[in-house]
């Protein structure tokens, strides 16, 4: 024993051998760092303390990183494999992030700053996607010109494109053209029909093939695209070679339990009209539906809460957005599957500026996770994340996801297109509190009446403006996770589960950052460095 009073607890290493803890006068003078409830509960400054105000004492490593889980629950039944949520924001999820968040583990929720139907019909393409299969290829028609093709080539990225009747998706296959078709056209006003590979000459498979069979097909035709048609000879889906390559693995992929279709979520909010977009989300086969307000202890939110509960019993409902156990419990009483934690803190949200009312994150994800799990109810760590550290954090205070806005708009997956300012690339990025957002719909998320007192005048929460290009999910995503992995080994836990029984246990221990410390504990002392994440 180290010292001569308390009891030693000792740890037992992998080889077998049991490893001392330092005595009990040595652990509660600090010199170890400080206990959860010394820091949140015996809280004598009364302060309220962000993910940057806190750092995590180190832990024993016997373990590797393959062995650490970081999978969690969003909600009372569905358990992701990487707790990462999308957040509904219209610069954020659309399609096709939320079907590469599912297949990379997580899951997206689709934003409500669109029409039901609209809205509805992104879930659908969620659904309906199996991996390997492009069901919404960009199409031409024989009319266009290849001034057509070299413009969509340049803004999409690709130069193969099937032509169909019309140039829609779903019209009679007619030909396809890739780069090998347009190399030598020096003619801007040539109709593609002059120069595609006709219907005739390609390789296409029947509408029900497997991914197994159509991977075959590709590797004996040599082809770098492959069609799927109907019997109408109708362009249902397009496989592409380099796609085969890329989603040929993804054991990660947030599926449901029957029909193995990609989990997703959508927001609504709590107006009665939201009630009909509901029931469309539900026919499109959504797995979770997210009551999205920025205060969500309101009347109208718990009456959507136990309408949704009441009529589609079998789709998860989160509500909040909350930072207070009192909060939660009234969503909770509802019927709330899950709750979404965070006010005002978010990189584009004004909400504690303007309206005076919000509190600091991990303070926040802290106190309503301990006071939810006394119903297992999971929480949402809602905003606010700016790392992988953050993310840490996040999960260590007892979140069982965290949901992400800014560190995913600059994904290829995020809705917008790329612009260059000053030499960086950039993709827009807008909080569903600014003037922008709320035009085009999202006030019902801040105001929750549509009484003319309540809408005359908009008062925004949040701003506008842009964030980096960040690359593709399919490399983002697991630099997030191995960066995760990272965070609870140097703590000492195996996994998410571990760290946060040893948060209730008092057995984590963390430190309160002096506005030094944080600086010390950032990059400092240089003329100038770069920042590559991966």
């Amino acid at each position: 024993m180290n010292g001569n009073s308390g009891e030693n607890h000792g740890v037992k290493g992998t080889n077998g051998v049991t490893l001392e803890n330092v005595d009990d006068e040595t652990l509660n003078s600090g010199a170890e760092g400080f206990t959860p409830s010394q820091i949140f509960i015996r809280n004598p400054a009364c302060v309220a303390y962000t993910y940057d105000d806190l750092i995590m004492m180190p832990g024993h490593i016997g373990f590797g990183l393959d062995q650490i889980d970081i999978s969690s629950n969003i909600t009372k039944n569905i358990r992701l494999q990487a707790p990462f949520v999308s957040s509904p924001m219209d610069t954020v999820t659309e399609h096709e992030m939320a079907i590469n968040m599912a297949l990379q583990g997580g899951i997206g929720i689709i934003h409500s700053n669109m029409t039901p139907e609209e809205q509805a019909a992104e879930v659908r393409r969620v659904k309906k996607y199996k991996n390997g299969f492009i069901t919404d290829p960009k199409c031409l028609s024989p009319q266009h010109t290849a001034e057509d093709v070299f413009r969509e080539k340049s803004k999409l990225g690709f130069s193969s494109f099937p032509i169909t009747e019309g140039g829609k998706m779903g019209g009679r296959l007619l030909g396809i053209i890739s780069n090998r078709d347009t190399s030598f056209i020096e003619d801007p006003t040539a109709t593609v029909e002059s120069f595609m590979t006709p219907r005739e000459r390609l390789v296409v498979a029947k509408e029900g093939i497997s991914l197994t069979e159509a991977n075959e097909m590709i590797k004996v035709s040599k082809k770098g695209k492959l069609p799927v048609i109907n019997a109408d000879g109708e362009l249902v889906a397009l496989i592409a070679r380099t796609d085969l390559q890329k989603n040929r693995d993804n054991p990660l992929a947030s599926k449901d339990r029957v029909n193995k279709q990609l989990l997703v979520g959508a927001a609504i909010g709590t107006r009665p009209a939201d009630r009909e977009r509901a029931k469309l989300l539900v026919a499109a086969g959504v797995d979770i539906i997210v009551v999205d307000s920025s205060q969500g202890d309101s009347i109208y939110q718990l009456e959507a809460i136990r309408f949704l509960k009441a009529n589609f019993p079998d789709v998860d409902v989160i509500g909040g957005n909350v930072v207070t156990p009192s909060q939660a419990l009234h969503l909770i009483q509802a019927g709330a599957d899950g709750l979404r934690v965070g006010m005002g803190i978010g990189s584009i949200c004004t909400t504690q500026e303007i309206c005076a009312v919000g509190r600091a994150q991990a303070s926040a994800v802290y106190h309503v996770s301990k006071f939810a799990r006394k119903y297992g109810v999971p929480v949402i760590a809602d905003g606010g994340i700016k790392s992988t550290g953050h993310i840490t954090k996040a999960l260590a205070l007892g979140a069982g996801c965290v949901m992400m806005g800014s560190m995913l708009a600059g994904t290829d997956e995020a809705p917008g297109e790329y612009f260059y300012q000053d030499g960086v690339r950039l993709k827009r990025y807008r909080g569903m509190g600014s003037l922008e957002a709320m035009e085009k719909g999202s006030e019902k998320r801040y105001v929750w009446d549509d009484s003319a007192a309540a809408t005359s005048v908009k008062v925004a929460q949040g701003v506008s403006g842009a964030v980096q290009d960040k690359g593709t999910l399919r490399r983002y995503i697991p630099y997030l996770m191995q960066g995760v992995r990272h965070g609870l080994q140097d703590a000492g836990c195996r996994s998410v589960t571990e760290a946060q029984a040893k948060l209730y246990d008092d057995q984590l221990r963390f430190e309160i950052r002096s506005p030094a410390a944080q600086r010390e504990g950032n990059v400092h002392g240089l003329h100038s460095y770069s920042k590559r994440l991966y």
